[in-house]
């Protein structure tokens, strides 16, 4: 079986940079993927049977994508594994092993060796609760715009854009040059609180020409922004047919009289992204809890988690975008080519970017920050965790009459977050419940629970047994 100098499981932003830059120094590198093609979830592709003439008119930073995708496939070192699904990774010897499931019709079980890893798997959409958010027709921010970058599809013919973060504009954006209705932007956070900030926007003058793009394209679109606004509702018989918005007051709660009824076929909704770090989480890597209350790897100055050659970058670290990604991953590869043996040290212009860009992402994070007073718009029969169809009321029954105040115990009374996503759809929502209920904050070990899973992703029982009995049950 190959020993690769390095193991890349992510092949976003973060992964890529991190494979070009050991490449580069002459090393063999594996980068395992679980989609078809490189660029992760922020340059998600269409198949290639598709003939997308303008591939930059839905991608942001294409030209630099496409650079990084042509140099990698130039470097005789990357061995690129698309459609494996990392469920497993271990430590022993000195060796990190990487165990994935490919091929999902027949599944097919891989193992992949290397001396390093770095786990650069991104986030996943972070969702709220609110009645009706379960009708045909809700579907994340995310996944609107993946089912139009990968698909060319539109999620909807009328579309609501609501929740909050800078990621909702790009999303009305593109759902708008697409040809789609979209009936309105509705922002939870307040505007008023980027002064609080001006020092560091200042600083990040592109981030800005970036964000006036976006709402050019809103105004050229006639899509209507509302700084202010949450979705407390949404309403259908089969399927989604309007959504109930509220004003917020500055606590976060829904302002009485101001409540509008939007019609709407699609809502696309999303409150910012939670990291994926289950792999991280199975090797013991110490995580802390970032500003915007994520559980995160906590690295050095190197991208080094505490455990030796094992390495992290892009969101896992803390959500901060692309560019921040890149150059996450850009530094962990340099560091991974010293370890090595391989001469190399980390230029300051990087460190000081990353710095500046951790900065300008805190900001966002205070910036829009999920309202404190969601839970105010959940009735007892909304249901939060829709795996196990846990309602609110359930959660504060066990917490107010059964004395779970430990997120654990109410995780077992209720079965919340047991179901098949394992807490990464309502693991947010649910902790905040219990916290509300039994009248303290959430700590790190409660949130940081949610992300740890042996088997981090769905996987055939007779892939576990093989596994068990033979390390080496196959090999790319």
């Amino acid at each position: 079986m190959t020993t690769y100098d390095a193991v890349i499981v992510g092949a976003g932003p973060a992964g890529m940079s991190a494979a070009r830059t050991v490449a580069e120094a002459g090393l063999r590198v594996a980068l395992v993927d679980a989609a078809p093609r490189l660029g992760g979830q922020y340059h998600r592709q269409p198949p290639a049977t598709f003939h997308v003439t303008r591939p930059e008119a839905v991608h942001h930073g294409w030209r630099q994508f496409a650079a990084l995708r042509d140099r990698l496939a130039g470097l005789d070192g990357v061995t690129h594994l698309p459609d494996h699904h990392v469920w497993s990774v271990e430590r022993t010897d000195g060796l990190v092993t990487v165990r994935a499931v490919t091929d999902l019709r027949t599944p097919v079980g891989v193992t992949i060796r290397g001396r390093a890893l770095l786990v650069a798997t991104g986030g996943y959409d972070r969702q709220l609760p609110f009645p009706g958010w379960d009708l045909p027709g809700v579907v994340t921010a995310g996944a609107a715009q993946a089912l139009l970058k990968a698909n060319l599809v539109l999620a909807g013919q009328r579309v609501v854009v609501a929740g909050s973060g800078p990621f909702l504009l790009p999303v009305a954006a593109g759902l708008g040059r697409a040809g789609a209705t979209v009936a309105g932007v509705y922002e939870a956070a307040r505007t008023s609180r980027f002064l609080r900030h001006t020092p560091t926007l200042a600083r990040n003058a592109g981030k800005i020409v970036e964000a006036v793009r976006y709402h050019t394209s809103l105004l050229r679109h006639r899509i209507p922004v509302r700084g202010g606004w949450a979705v407390v509702a949404a309403h259908g018989d089969a399927r989604l047919a309007a959504v109930t918005v509220m004003r917020l007051d500055r606590a976060g709660r829904p302002v009485p009289g101001t409540r509008r009824r939007v019609t709407c076929d699609t809502l696309a909704i999303g409150y910012g992204f939670s990291p994926q770090i289950e792999l991280l989480v199975q090797l013991g890597c110490a995580t802390r809890l970032d500003v915007d209350g994520s559980v995160v790897a906590d690295v050095d100055a190197e991208q080094c988690t505490d455990v030796p050659s094992v390495y992290a970058a892009g969101e896992v670290t803390g959500i901060g975008g692309a560019a921040l990604s890149h150059i996450e991953g850009t530094i962990a590869g340099l560091a991974i080519r010293a370890a090595a043996g391989r001469p190399s040290t980390i230029p300051e212009r990087l460190l000081s970017r990353r710095a500046a860009l951790r900065r300008f992402a805190a900001a966002m994070h205070d910036v829009y920050r999920i309202p404190a007073g969601w839970t105010d718009w959940l009735t007892p029969t909304t249901i939060v965790c829709r795996c196990e169809e846990v309602p609110a009321g359930r959660v504060r029954a066990a917490v107010e009459q059964d004395g779970a105040t430990q997120l654990r115990t109410a995780k077992l009374l209720t079965r919340a977050g047991m179901g098949w996503c394992q807490g990464r759809v309502c693991g947010h929502a649910v902790s905040a419940l219990v916290s509300r209920h039994g009248g303290r904050p959430a700590t790190h070990a409660d949130l940081a629970a949610w992300a740890s899973r042996p088997i981090a992703q769905p996987v055939p029982l007779r892939l576990l047994a093989d596994a068990a009995t033979d390390p080496s049950v196959s090999q790319p």
